[in-house]
């Protein structure tokens, strides 16, 4: 029995307007499944609805949940109580669900919910149906009393206590941190129940913090042995039967720029002078998928994992160390294996030709951005760059920003926000948090990289071949007006039009480029963008601007970036692939691309939490200080202030005892009645750091410096100090 020719025929058939869900029995009959084969027949219809393809009705029959006003996706949880129904479709907006709509369901659940209202683009619906759980165990601080116990979970959007009945605690004392097994899921009426599987540590034990991180975000410590053995079997260096039909490119001037602390060196680039103003770029990928072979141990867990994840201590990568760190890093004067593209450029940065290659590279400097950009920036002779390695860099930095401005000019957005940078000493401790911008050698390799993966995208749609892309669909119309409303406020026009174009948000951040609110503004209209992700069809990305992009340039840390390699690599000799590899590809990607968004999410949700632990622990230090800071979000209850070093904390309103506030939603500002000073987004302020949790990842300020008086009337809701 062929399984995926039965998902399509029903599925096609369900599909048809005529169709009224049927019974097993009738859907055997409508397709005349033979006897022998009917089992294997429920099976199938059983794993989609599984999976939430199909729906079973209480009277057993099966149909499409859409044609049932029914919505399938993740149960997104919010800390307050509420959620959203993520639907799996593309083209669907989030269903709302009220607390007492869940019945039972937990954050990362894959649910069907019932629509139950409309409200705009709003829906509101009820959770029916939990098809399968995402959460097994639960990371959480352990509280005893009287032989029974109970686990806070780290996971604020786990907004349920888990039963820890007697005998069921493993040792395990109060104020522990601790790992519990679900053992009974949560209903209407009753919570969740689990036992302790493992004691990690003492709350604010070294290295309790991060350890408990990886275990509430199942990020694996380890490889399999299976995989283990397969990296056994890999040569360290590049063999001579391996070289053979790759251009050798070992005497090129080429190089990679990276981090100072970067290990997994995977992309590198070289430039060429064309005539008297062109250019010919290099960008050499490490060939990853010459050593990481379809379907094998290391492809499969390569596949589960999806991304290398950068916690502030460690990384969690997607490839054992020694491919990440070794074969597959273009580590200087060493030889190594590659997938060079090289693109054509005119004096103006329009793309011309361009030529992909199999190669044998050796790059000759392992170059950072620190080191490159105090040559580009600081005008003056840098040890190490000298000769034609610093004209080379020039004259990709003289590239690099005719592409950005070129780029710039179509409306790609460029939001260029600040990223906190945690420092630690040998000991794992935080020693300082320093803020980190982007410099002009980020900047251009950030433009080599765009060029070379728009270019590799641009082949794939040439050569009419399945692949993953990386989409970027417009932010949604409501959030779109909310963004105008809220840049109002700070007297900035914002036309965007029918249809939001990425240049009219460019042109907002061209305007407050050097003002105060600058990164304000640009965190608000980044929350307004809808998220990127992976998919099959070229969708076109929203912030570049352009029709056509992929990821193909960090094949060692992102799993797509892999499979694109491959596909481009068996597009080389005939420039199209086979009927049944095509069939193969359009069967297996769409699942691929989906999973490497939701595991992208998930790293990045992890990585993010490691910082904000590790900046609140640094802060824990300096209670009592004073700090500047700027105002980067006001509520009903209070104003979130955001520090030099990224930091953000909470000023409740009730100290701001001078005065009784009104909280203005659309003018985004806290309004003193008697007085009337006005909190506004973007007001500069001074704090003092009054309590910082760790379990509740929130630290709390006081207001210190009075800001300047601005009396206004029209206040709406009133809030006593």
């Amino acid at each position: 029995m062929n399984e995926q020719h039965w998902r399509d025929e029903l599925l096609e058939f369900m599909q048809e307007k005529a169709y009224r869900p049927l019974t097993f029995h009738e859907l055997v009959e409508v397709f005349a499944v033979p006897e022998e084969e009917q089992e294997g027949f429920r099976q199938i219809l059983k794993a989609m609805e599984g999976e939430g393809l199909v729906v079973r009705t209480r009277t057993a029959r099966y149909g499409l949940p859409q044609r049932m006003n029914l919505v399938v996706g993740h149960f997104q949880a919010h800390q307050k109580g509420f959620g959203f129904v993520i639907p799996d479709g593309d083209d669907e907006e989030d269903v709302y669900v009220p607390p007492e709509g869940q019945n039972g369901a937990m954050h990362g659940d894959l649910v069907v919910a019932r629509v139950e209202s409309s409200q705009g683009a709003r829906r509101q619906g009820e959770i029916i149906r939990i098809l399968s759980r995402a959460v097994t165990r639960v990371v959480g601080v352990l509280e005893r009393h009287r032989g029974l116990g109970f686990v806070v979970p780290d996971d604020r959007r786990l907004t349920q206590d888990i039963y820890i009945p007697r005998g069921q605690m493993g040792g395990a004392r109060t104020g522990e941190k601790v790992l519990v097994e679900i053992t009974r899921w949560p209903s209407p009426r009753r919570g969740p129940e689990g036992r302790v599987v493992e004691n990690l540590g003492k709350t604010g034990d070294p290295g309790v913090d991060i350890r408990s991180l990886m275990v509430q975000y199942d990020l694996p410590e380890g490889f399999p042995p299976g995989v283990l053995a397969e990296v056994d079997r890999l040569p360290q260096k590049v063999l001579p039967e391996e070289k053979k039909g790759r251009v050798d490119l070992t005497g090129e001037l080429l190089f990679t720029i990276d981090t100072d602390d970067a290990k997994d060196l995977d992309d590198a680039v070289s430039l060429e002078k064309l005539g008297k103003n062109g250019w010919r770029l290099g960008v050499h990928i490490a060939d990853v998928s010459h050593y990481v072979a379809e379907e094998s141990a290391l492809d499969r867990e390569a596949r589960e994992r999806a991304t290398s994840v950068y916690l502030v201590d460690r990384v969690v990568p997607m490839l054992p160390p020694e491919l990440s760190n070794g074969i597959c890093s273009l580590n200087p004067e060493e030889e190594r294996l590659a997938v060079s593209v090289f693109i054509d450029f005119d004096s103006t940065g329009v793309p011309g030709p361009d030529r992909v290659v199999l190669s044998v590279i050796r790059s000759k400097a392992r170059l950072t951005y620190s080191q490159v950009n105090e040559l580009l920036e600081g005008g003056k002779k840098v040890r190490g760059l000298e000769g034609p390695m610093a004209d080379v860099l020039l004259a990709m930095d003289k590239l690099a920003q005719t592409l950005r401005a070129r780029r710039r000019q179509r409306g790609s957005i460029d939001f260029d926000l600040p990223e906190p940078k945690v420092i630690l000493n040998p000991k794992g401790e935080v020693q300082e948090v320093l803020r980190s911008d982007q410099n002009r050698a980020g900047q251009l390799i950030e433009e080599f990289m765009l060029a070379a993966n728009e270019a590799i995208a641009r082949r794939l749609i040439g050569q009419n071949a399945p692949g993953i892309f990386r989409v970027h669909e417009p932010p949604d119309p409501e959030k779109v007006q909310a963004f105008q409303e809220f840049l109002y406020n700070f007297g900035i026009p914002f036309q965007p039009g029918k249809e939001a174009s990425p240049k009219a948000f460019q042109e907002v951040l061209e305007k407050v480029s050097g003002r105060p609110e600058e990164h304000l503004i640009s965190a608000v209209m980044l929350r307004t963008m809808r998220q990127a992700r992976y998919a099959t069809e070229p969708l076109g990305h929203f912030g570049l601007a352009t029709r056509w992009y992929t990821h193909f340039t960090a094949p060692i840390r992102r799993y797509p970036d892999l499979v694109v390699h491959r596909i481009i690599k068996e597009l080389l000799p005939k420039g199209q692939l086979s009927a049944k590899r095509v069939g193969k590809l359009l069967r297996v990607l769409p699942g691929i691309a989906s999973h490497a968004s939701q595991m992208e999410r998930k790293a990045m949700e992890a990585e993010r939490e490691s910082v904000t632990l590790k900046i609140l622990q640094y802060m824990q230090h300096h209670v009592g200080e004073e700090y500047e800071g700027i105002v980067s979000g006001v509520t009903a209850f209070g104003l979130f202030v955001q520090l030099s070093n990224l930091a953000e904390g909470l000023i409740h309103v009730s100290t701001l005892t001078n005065d009784y506030y009104t909280y203005q939603e659309k003018h985004y500002a806290l309004i003193g009645e008697r007085t009337g000073t006005r909190f506004r987004l973007g007001d500069k302020v001074r704090v003092k750091v009054m309590r910082v949790d760790l379990a509740q990842r929130q630290m709390d300020f006081q207001l210190v410096l009075k800001p300047p008086k601005n009396r206004k009337k029209g206040i709406q809701k009133k809030t006593k100090a």
